[in-house]
């Protein structure tokens, strides 16, 4: 008779807003931290297995969720929405550009654990091309082995486009799977609070409060440069594209999709949201019907600007030397990497390791940045979320816009 009520409480806590729950493991972890270093030390535990999960976990994910993308894509999309997408294409490399240039204006530094044989580190923008050929012609079996995202990311490519024209059986096949590694990802990811009440815990008895501080500043790094990104790089390439005034139609977006996309974290949930918004402003059903899923799953600016401020500051505290060659060549795998960003909530975190393979970081150092995202992402999460999915009615309304559609920057009241 006693189970059945464990067995309720668990459903519940599995079933309950893990925004709160990691909210709550953060306190935990700082509490515990101060009132008893010895059992912090203990519960570190904790967060050794949740990055060790991440890290089996995350290779498989990359591999699945491109290829099963790449098999799956509608070859007739591309037709309609060409502007919008290259709208798409241009702000997020140009979301990560700016983060390139925020983190080396501002460069940031973690506390990792990482030996000097950690860390082999290029030699210019010559050595990180080298490092990227070797990766794209490894073995996909010891890619996924030694989490060489590159390589995994290449031959996830090469797989799909040979998938695309392969029976409607295999490709659900592939969907399929690409849903069940999802649900394992979600699995991990539901125990979240528990890795972050460990990592926060063990940390702040090793290194003090400080850590703190290196939370807050690579947060306010992070925000920043959505804000900047969402407010003026944003406005300046609709500008470019509608020759008027952006701002109405900017905030707009972001207050009708950006509030609800920053509360629900997902950019797919708020997909009824945009299309509604779309609807309003007098677009295109033909066009924002194709444009507003497609956003969801590419538009990813936010997705962009984590990969590389995460990346860099990973760069920043082994002390990695990194060219402007490199600096670009970094914007361009974000903006890759943000392109192929799970759905699940925190997924752009799992493919930070990709980014840092470019500057020869190993995958245990990159998993223990990615815990450092999920530490900060009951914010940086939310953030993301709102201004991916309010970028895309944003681009659609400015490409409809230009082609001079009926839209209107007022919403229409019902």
């Amino acid at each position: 008779m006693q189970t059945q009520p464990a067995t309720t409480w668990l459903q519940r806590v599995m079933r309950g807003n893990i925004v709160k729950q990691i909210l709550a493991g953060l306190i935990l972890g700082i509490l515990l931290s101060w009132l008893s270093p010895d059992s912090a030390r203990a519960v570190g535990l904790l967060g050794t297995l949740f990055v060790g999960a991440l890290k089996s976990v995350a290779p498989i994910l990359v591999l699945v969720l491109v290829m099963a993308s790449v098999a799956n894509h509608q070859q007739g999309q591309k037709i309609s929405i060409r502007p919008i997408l290259l709208l798409y294409l241009i702000g997020t490399f140009s979301a990560a550009l700016t983060a390139v240039i925020v983190s080396f204006l501002f460069p940031s530094r973690l506390h990792l654990v990482a030996a000097a044989t950690d860390v082999i580190a290029p030699s210019g923008i010559v050595g990180v091309l080298e490092g990227l050929l070797m990766n794209i012609v490894a073995n996909p079996v010891d890619s996924l082995v030694k989490g060489n995202y590159i390589g995994i990311l290449v031959w996830a490519v090469g797989l799909g486009f040979a998938l695309r024209h392969s029976s409607d059986t295999s490709k659900k096949l592939i969907n399929d799977m690409s849903q069940a590694v999802t649900f394992m990802v979600t699995l991990v990811i539901r125990f979240a609070p528990l890795g972050i009440f460990g990592l926060v815990a063990s940390t702040l008895t090793t290194t003090g409060v400080g850590a703190l501080w290196d939370y807050a500043q690579l947060l306010m790094v992070l925000v920043g440069c959505m804000l900047l990104v969402a407010l003026v790089i944003n406005p300046l390439l609709v500008w470019v594209k509608m020759r008027r005034n952006p701002y109405p139609l900017v905030f707009i977006c972001l207050r009708e999709s950006g509030v609800t996309a920053f509360f629900t974290r997902s950019s797919a949930a708020n997909i009824p949201v945009n299309m509604a918004l779309c609807e309003k402003l007098g677009l295109d059903k033909d066009t924002y019907s194709v444009s507003i899923p497609l956003g969801a799953t590419v538009n990813m600016a936010g997705a962009a600007i984590t990969i590389t401020v995460l990346s860099l500051a990973a760069v920043h505290t082994l002390g990695v030397a990194v060219d402007l060659p490199t600096a670009v060549l970094l914007s361009i795998v974000a903006s890759l990497c943000a392109c192929g960003a799970s759905g699940v909530a925190g997924g752009s975190l799992l493919l930070i390791p990709l980014a840092c393979n470019l500057f020869g970081i190993s995958a245990d150092v990159a998993m223990q940045v990615v815990a450092v995202g999920f530490i900060i992402g009951v914010v940086q999460d939310s953030c993301e979320t709102a201004i991916n999915s309010s970028t895309d009615v944003l681009f659609t309304a400015a490409a409809c816009l230009t082609d001079g559609e009926r839209a209107s920057l007022v919403p229409q009241r019902d």
